[in-house]
Protein backbone atom coordinates (compact mmCIF):
# COMPACT_ATOMS: atom_id res chain seq x y z
CA UNK A 1 0.00 0.00 0.00
CA UNK A 2 1.13 3.57 -0.71
CA UNK A 3 2.30 5.18 2.49
CA UNK A 4 0.79 8.43 3.70
CA UNK A 5 3.02 11.49 3.92
CA UNK A 6 2.53 14.98 5.32
CA UNK A 7 3.08 18.26 3.49
CA UNK A 8 2.18 21.90 4.01
CA UNK A 9 -0.67 23.44 2.02
CA UNK A 10 -1.27 27.16 2.51
CA UNK A 11 0.26 27.01 5.96
CA UNK A 12 -1.64 23.92 7.11
CA UNK A 13 -0.15 20.47 7.59
CA UNK A 14 -2.15 17.93 5.60
CA UNK A 15 -1.75 14.26 4.65
CA UNK A 16 -1.87 12.55 1.27
CA UNK A 17 -0.73 9.29 -0.34
CA UNK A 18 2.89 9.61 -1.39
CA UNK A 19 3.20 10.46 -5.08
CA UNK A 20 -0.37 11.72 -5.51
CA UNK A 21 -0.75 14.64 -7.91
CA UNK A 22 -0.98 17.90 -6.00
CA UNK A 23 -4.14 18.98 -7.82
CA UNK A 24 -5.97 15.95 -6.38
CA UNK A 25 -4.44 16.17 -2.92
CA UNK A 26 -5.39 19.85 -2.65
CA UNK A 27 -8.96 19.17 -3.81
CA UNK A 28 -9.45 16.56 -1.10
CA UNK A 29 -8.49 19.19 1.46
CA UNK A 30 -10.90 21.79 0.08
CA UNK A 31 -8.42 23.80 -2.00
CA UNK A 32 -9.53 24.16 -5.63
CA UNK A 33 -6.76 24.62 -8.19
CA UNK A 34 -8.06 25.57 -11.67
CA UNK A 35 -6.81 23.70 -14.74
CA UNK A 36 -7.32 23.82 -18.50
CA UNK A 37 -4.99 21.27 -20.10
CA UNK A 38 -5.49 18.68 -17.35
CA UNK A 39 -7.88 15.74 -17.68
CA UNK A 40 -8.31 12.92 -15.18
CA UNK A 41 -8.10 10.33 -17.96
CA UNK A 42 -4.79 11.63 -19.30
CA UNK A 43 -1.20 11.59 -18.14
CA UNK A 44 0.14 14.74 -16.41
CA UNK A 45 0.97 17.39 -19.01
CA UNK A 46 1.54 20.81 -17.39
CA UNK A 47 1.07 22.69 -20.65
CA UNK A 48 -1.27 25.62 -19.93
CA UNK A 49 0.34 26.46 -16.55
CA UNK A 50 -3.03 27.66 -15.26
CA UNK A 51 -2.63 25.49 -12.16
CA UNK A 52 0.71 26.96 -11.04
CA UNK A 53 1.42 27.07 -7.31
CA UNK A 54 4.24 28.41 -5.26
CA UNK A 55 6.62 25.76 -3.92
CA UNK A 56 9.16 26.52 -1.21
CA UNK A 57 12.67 26.17 -2.60
CA UNK A 58 11.60 26.46 -6.24
CA UNK A 59 12.73 29.58 -8.16
CA UNK A 60 9.46 29.64 -10.14
CA UNK A 61 5.84 28.47 -9.76
CA UNK A 62 5.18 24.83 -10.64
CA UNK A 63 2.10 23.19 -12.25
CA UNK A 64 -0.02 21.36 -9.68
CA UNK A 65 -1.34 18.96 -12.34
CA UNK A 66 2.17 17.55 -12.87
CA UNK A 67 3.63 17.93 -9.37
CA UNK A 68 3.49 14.91 -7.06
CA UNK A 69 3.41 15.41 -3.32
CA UNK A 70 6.44 14.40 -1.27
CA UNK A 71 7.15 14.37 2.43
CA UNK A 72 7.81 17.89 3.69
CA UNK A 73 6.64 19.68 0.54
CA UNK A 74 5.47 23.24 1.23
CA UNK A 75 2.93 24.66 -1.21
CA UNK A 76 1.19 28.02 -1.44
CA UNK A 77 -1.80 28.78 -3.67
CA UNK A 78 -1.95 32.41 -2.48
CA UNK A 79 0.65 35.18 -2.56
CA UNK A 80 1.53 35.99 -6.19
CA UNK A 81 -0.10 32.86 -7.67
CA UNK A 82 -3.48 34.49 -8.51
CA UNK A 83 -1.69 37.21 -10.46
CA UNK A 84 0.22 34.56 -12.43
CA UNK A 85 -3.07 32.88 -13.32
CA UNK A 86 -4.64 36.18 -14.30
CA UNK A 87 -1.71 36.99 -16.59
CA UNK A 88 -1.78 33.54 -18.18
CA UNK A 89 -5.54 33.85 -18.73
CA UNK A 90 -5.06 37.22 -20.43
CA UNK A 91 -2.36 35.75 -22.68
CA UNK A 92 -4.72 32.99 -23.82
CA UNK A 93 -7.58 35.45 -24.35
CA UNK A 94 -5.39 37.54 -26.66
CA UNK A 95 -5.31 34.70 -29.22
CA UNK A 96 -8.82 33.47 -28.47
CA UNK A 97 -10.51 35.12 -31.45
CA UNK A 98 -13.79 33.19 -31.38
CA UNK A 99 -14.61 32.64 -27.69
CA UNK A 100 -18.30 31.75 -27.88
CA UNK A 101 -19.15 29.71 -30.99
CA UNK A 102 -22.63 28.27 -30.85
CA UNK A 103 -23.05 28.73 -27.10
CA UNK A 104 -20.72 25.83 -26.29
CA UNK A 105 -19.20 25.68 -22.77
CA UNK A 106 -15.84 27.42 -22.54
CA UNK A 107 -13.66 26.76 -19.49
CA UNK A 108 -11.28 29.59 -20.44
CA UNK A 109 -14.07 32.18 -20.36
CA UNK A 110 -15.33 30.72 -17.08
CA UNK A 111 -11.87 31.17 -15.58
CA UNK A 112 -11.55 34.69 -17.00
CA UNK A 113 -14.86 35.67 -15.42
CA UNK A 114 -13.81 34.20 -12.08
CA UNK A 115 -10.45 36.00 -12.12
CA UNK A 116 -11.82 39.22 -13.61
CA UNK A 117 -9.40 38.90 -16.52
CA UNK A 118 -9.89 40.54 -19.91
CA UNK A 119 -7.79 40.49 -23.05
CA UNK A 120 -5.58 43.63 -22.92
CA UNK A 121 -5.68 43.63 -26.73
CA UNK A 122 -6.66 41.27 -29.51
CA UNK A 123 -4.09 40.07 -32.01
CA UNK A 124 -4.92 40.43 -35.68
CA UNK A 125 -6.33 37.36 -37.34
CA UNK A 126 -3.67 34.68 -37.15
CA UNK A 127 -5.12 33.14 -40.30
CA UNK A 128 -5.60 29.75 -38.77
CA UNK A 129 -7.37 28.20 -41.70
CA UNK A 130 -10.61 26.40 -40.84
CA UNK A 131 -10.28 22.70 -41.47
CA UNK A 132 -12.79 21.54 -44.06
CA UNK A 133 -13.64 17.90 -43.45
CA UNK A 134 -16.14 15.74 -45.28
CA UNK A 135 -17.25 13.86 -42.17
CA UNK A 136 -20.74 14.93 -41.11
CA UNK A 137 -20.35 14.58 -37.37
CA UNK A 138 -17.48 16.71 -36.03
CA UNK A 139 -16.06 20.11 -36.91
CA UNK A 140 -13.16 22.24 -35.66
CA UNK A 141 -12.87 26.02 -35.14
CA UNK A 142 -9.16 26.92 -34.94
CA UNK A 143 -9.81 30.42 -33.50
CA UNK A 144 -11.56 28.86 -30.50
CA UNK A 145 -8.71 26.42 -29.81
CA UNK A 146 -6.11 27.16 -27.10
CA UNK A 147 -3.78 24.32 -28.19
CA UNK A 148 -4.03 22.56 -24.83
CA UNK A 149 -3.56 19.24 -26.68
CA UNK A 150 -6.23 17.47 -24.64
CA UNK A 151 -7.90 16.17 -27.80
CA UNK A 152 -4.62 14.89 -29.28
CA UNK A 153 -3.63 13.24 -26.02
CA UNK A 154 -7.08 11.65 -25.68
CA UNK A 155 -6.75 9.93 -29.05
CA UNK A 156 -3.27 8.70 -28.20
CA UNK A 157 -3.66 7.72 -24.55
CA UNK A 158 -7.29 6.61 -24.30
CA UNK A 159 -8.21 5.47 -27.82
CA UNK A 160 -4.66 4.27 -28.60
CA UNK A 161 -4.68 5.75 -32.10
CA UNK A 162 -3.12 8.67 -33.97
CA UNK A 163 -6.24 10.41 -35.20
CA UNK A 164 -5.19 13.99 -34.38
CA UNK A 165 -1.94 15.93 -34.38
CA UNK A 166 -0.64 19.49 -33.99
CA UNK A 167 0.15 21.30 -37.25
CA UNK A 168 2.08 24.53 -37.77
CA UNK A 169 3.88 26.84 -35.39
CA UNK A 170 3.21 30.05 -33.52
CA UNK A 171 -0.05 31.84 -34.28
CA UNK A 172 -0.75 29.58 -37.25
CA UNK A 173 -0.73 26.38 -35.19
CA UNK A 174 -3.90 24.28 -35.18
CA UNK A 175 -5.15 20.79 -34.45
CA UNK A 176 -5.83 18.65 -37.52
CA UNK A 177 -6.49 15.00 -38.36
CA UNK A 178 -3.15 13.27 -38.84
CA UNK A 179 -1.26 14.10 -42.06
CA UNK A 180 -3.99 16.54 -43.08
CA UNK A 181 -6.40 13.77 -44.02
CA UNK A 182 -10.10 13.78 -43.33
CA UNK A 183 -11.17 12.32 -39.99
CA UNK A 184 -12.66 9.54 -42.11
CA UNK A 185 -9.24 8.63 -43.54
CA UNK A 186 -7.37 8.32 -40.25
CA UNK A 187 -7.59 5.78 -37.45
CA UNK A 188 -10.41 7.89 -35.99
CA UNK A 189 -13.59 5.99 -35.12
CA UNK A 190 -15.60 9.24 -34.75
CA UNK A 191 -16.34 8.35 -31.13
CA UNK A 192 -16.35 12.04 -30.20
CA UNK A 193 -13.99 11.53 -27.27
CA UNK A 194 -11.79 14.40 -28.44
CA UNK A 195 -14.92 16.54 -28.60
CA UNK A 196 -15.80 15.79 -24.99
CA UNK A 197 -12.19 16.45 -23.90
CA UNK A 198 -12.04 19.91 -25.52
CA UNK A 199 -12.27 22.62 -22.81
CA UNK A 200 -13.33 25.49 -25.11
CA UNK A 201 -15.72 23.92 -27.63
CA UNK A 202 -13.25 24.19 -30.52
CA UNK A 203 -14.23 20.65 -31.58
CA UNK A 204 -17.99 20.42 -31.86
CA UNK A 205 -20.96 18.54 -33.31
CA UNK A 206 -21.56 19.69 -36.87
CA UNK A 207 -25.31 19.36 -36.52
CA UNK A 208 -25.09 22.12 -33.87
CA UNK A 209 -23.51 24.63 -36.28
CA UNK A 210 -25.28 27.97 -36.34
CA UNK A 211 -27.12 27.58 -33.05
CA UNK A 212 -26.93 30.37 -30.50
CA UNK A 213 -28.66 28.46 -27.71
CA UNK A 214 -26.37 28.10 -24.67
CA UNK A 215 -25.54 24.42 -24.22
CA UNK A 216 -25.81 24.80 -20.47
CA UNK A 217 -29.49 25.69 -20.90
CA UNK A 218 -30.21 22.13 -22.07
CA UNK A 219 -31.98 19.73 -19.70
CA UNK A 220 -29.97 16.58 -19.00
CA UNK A 221 -31.73 13.26 -18.52
CA UNK A 222 -29.57 10.34 -17.44
CA UNK A 223 -30.19 7.10 -19.34
CA UNK A 224 -28.55 3.94 -20.65
CA UNK A 225 -27.32 3.66 -24.23
CA UNK A 226 -29.34 1.05 -26.14
CA UNK A 227 -26.94 0.22 -28.96
CA UNK A 228 -25.28 -2.75 -27.24
CA UNK A 229 -25.31 -4.63 -23.96
CA UNK A 230 -22.34 -2.85 -22.34
CA UNK A 231 -24.68 -0.46 -20.55
CA UNK A 232 -22.87 2.84 -21.11
CA UNK A 233 -24.44 5.62 -19.06
CA UNK A 234 -25.36 8.72 -21.03
CA UNK A 235 -26.90 12.14 -20.55
CA UNK A 236 -29.64 12.93 -23.04
CA UNK A 237 -29.47 16.69 -23.61
CA UNK A 238 -32.98 17.98 -24.29
CA UNK A 239 -34.00 21.43 -25.51
CA UNK A 240 -36.51 22.56 -22.83
CA UNK A 241 -38.43 24.65 -25.38
CA UNK A 242 -39.01 21.90 -27.96
CA UNK A 243 -38.53 18.73 -25.85
CA UNK A 244 -36.31 17.35 -28.60
CA UNK A 245 -32.95 15.64 -28.09
CA UNK A 246 -30.11 17.94 -29.12
CA UNK A 247 -27.03 15.90 -28.27
CA UNK A 248 -25.69 13.02 -26.18
CA UNK A 249 -22.97 13.41 -23.57
CA UNK A 250 -21.56 11.27 -20.78
CA UNK A 251 -19.97 12.19 -17.47
CA UNK A 252 -16.53 10.78 -16.53
CA UNK A 253 -17.99 9.62 -13.21
CA UNK A 254 -20.39 7.18 -14.89
CA UNK A 255 -19.92 3.43 -14.70
CA UNK A 256 -19.21 1.44 -16.81
CA UNK A 257 -17.92 3.72 -19.55
CA UNK A 258 -16.28 6.55 -17.54
CA UNK A 259 -17.63 9.14 -19.95
CA UNK A 260 -16.38 7.38 -23.09
CA UNK A 261 -18.81 6.59 -25.90
CA UNK A 262 -18.70 5.03 -29.37
CA UNK A 263 -19.87 6.74 -32.55
CA UNK A 264 -23.35 5.23 -32.22
CA UNK A 265 -23.77 6.10 -28.58
CA UNK A 266 -22.78 9.74 -29.09
CA UNK A 267 -24.22 10.59 -32.50
CA UNK A 268 -26.92 8.07 -33.51
CA UNK A 269 -29.93 9.48 -31.67
CA UNK A 270 -32.00 10.95 -34.52
CA UNK A 271 -34.06 7.76 -34.72
CA UNK A 272 -35.87 8.94 -31.59
CA UNK A 273 -37.62 11.69 -33.53
CA UNK A 274 -37.86 9.90 -36.89
CA UNK A 275 -41.39 10.05 -38.36
CA UNK A 276 -41.29 6.31 -39.18
CA UNK A 277 -40.67 5.34 -35.55
CA UNK A 278 -43.47 3.34 -33.94
CA UNK A 279 -44.89 5.09 -30.90
CA UNK A 280 -47.74 2.68 -30.14
CA UNK A 281 -48.28 -1.09 -30.54
CA UNK A 282 -49.88 -2.46 -33.72
CA UNK A 283 -51.96 -5.63 -34.13
CA UNK A 284 -52.87 -7.21 -37.46
CA UNK A 285 -56.62 -7.36 -37.94
CA UNK A 286 -58.86 -9.70 -39.96
CA UNK A 287 -58.29 -7.46 -42.98
CA UNK A 288 -54.59 -8.27 -42.89
CA UNK A 289 -53.60 -4.70 -42.02
CA UNK A 290 -51.87 -3.40 -38.88
CA UNK A 291 -53.99 -1.28 -36.58
CA UNK A 292 -53.04 0.76 -33.48
CA UNK A 293 -54.08 -0.76 -30.16
CA UNK A 294 -53.30 -0.67 -26.44
CA UNK A 295 -50.37 -2.45 -24.83
CA UNK A 296 -52.73 -4.69 -22.85
CA UNK A 297 -54.45 -5.81 -26.06
CA UNK A 298 -51.15 -6.27 -27.92
CA UNK A 299 -49.69 -8.42 -25.13
CA UNK A 300 -52.90 -10.47 -24.96
CA UNK A 301 -52.81 -11.15 -28.72
CA UNK A 302 -49.11 -12.11 -28.54
CA UNK A 303 -49.69 -14.45 -25.57
CA UNK A 304 -52.65 -16.17 -27.25
CA UNK A 305 -50.63 -16.61 -30.43
CA UNK A 306 -47.72 -18.21 -28.60
CA UNK A 307 -50.03 -20.50 -26.63
CA UNK A 308 -51.67 -21.60 -29.86
CA UNK A 309 -48.34 -22.48 -31.46
CA UNK A 310 -47.28 -24.44 -28.34
CA UNK A 311 -50.52 -26.43 -28.36
CA UNK A 312 -50.31 -27.29 -32.05
CA UNK A 313 -46.58 -27.83 -32.51
CA UNK A 314 -45.00 -28.05 -29.05
CA UNK A 315 -42.79 -25.56 -27.16
CA UNK A 316 -39.62 -26.41 -29.10
CA UNK A 317 -41.25 -24.97 -32.22
CA UNK A 318 -40.82 -21.51 -30.67
CA UNK A 319 -37.56 -19.61 -30.93
CA UNK A 320 -36.63 -16.40 -29.12
CA UNK A 321 -34.20 -13.79 -30.42
CA UNK A 322 -32.63 -11.54 -27.78
CA UNK A 323 -31.26 -8.12 -28.68
CA UNK A 324 -27.85 -6.60 -28.07
CA UNK A 325 -29.66 -3.29 -27.57
CA UNK A 326 -31.17 -4.54 -24.32
CA UNK A 327 -29.39 -4.37 -20.99
CA UNK A 328 -27.95 -7.51 -19.45
CA UNK A 329 -30.78 -7.58 -16.92
CA UNK A 330 -33.44 -7.37 -19.63
CA UNK A 331 -31.82 -10.17 -21.64
CA UNK A 332 -31.67 -12.29 -18.49
CA UNK A 333 -35.42 -11.84 -18.00
CA UNK A 334 -36.01 -12.68 -21.66
CA UNK A 335 -34.18 -16.01 -21.42
CA UNK A 336 -36.05 -16.73 -18.18
CA UNK A 337 -39.33 -16.09 -19.99
CA UNK A 338 -38.27 -18.44 -22.80
CA UNK A 339 -37.16 -21.30 -20.54
CA UNK A 340 -39.85 -21.12 -17.85
CA UNK A 341 -42.99 -19.70 -19.47
CA UNK A 342 -42.52 -20.87 -23.06
CA UNK A 343 -40.56 -24.00 -22.04
CA UNK A 344 -38.07 -23.67 -24.90
CA UNK A 345 -34.29 -23.59 -24.90
CA UNK A 346 -34.20 -22.15 -28.42
CA UNK A 347 -32.99 -18.67 -27.49
CA UNK A 348 -30.29 -16.80 -29.34
CA UNK A 349 -28.85 -13.29 -29.51
CA UNK A 350 -28.64 -11.26 -32.68
CA UNK A 351 -25.23 -10.07 -31.47
CA UNK A 352 -23.76 -13.50 -32.18
CA UNK A 353 -24.82 -13.60 -35.84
Amino acid sequence: MTRSIEFTLDGKTVAAPEGELLVYAAARHGVFIPTLCHDDKLDPYGGCRMCVVGVEGSPRPLPACALRVTDGLSVSTNDSVPQFRRTLTEMLLVEHLDPDPGGRPNELLDMANELGAEAPFVLPDAKREPYEDRNRLMGYTPDTCILCNRCVRYTQEVMQCSALSLEGRGPEARIVPTHGHSWLDTECELCGGCLSACPTGAIYEKFEEGTTRPERALRKVKSTCTFCGVGCQIDINVDPETDRIVKITSDPSYVSNEGNLCVKGRFAFNFVHHPDRLTEPLVRGDDGELHPTTWDDALRVAAEGLEGVMERHGPQSIGVLASARLTMEENFLLQKLARTALRTNSIHSCEAT
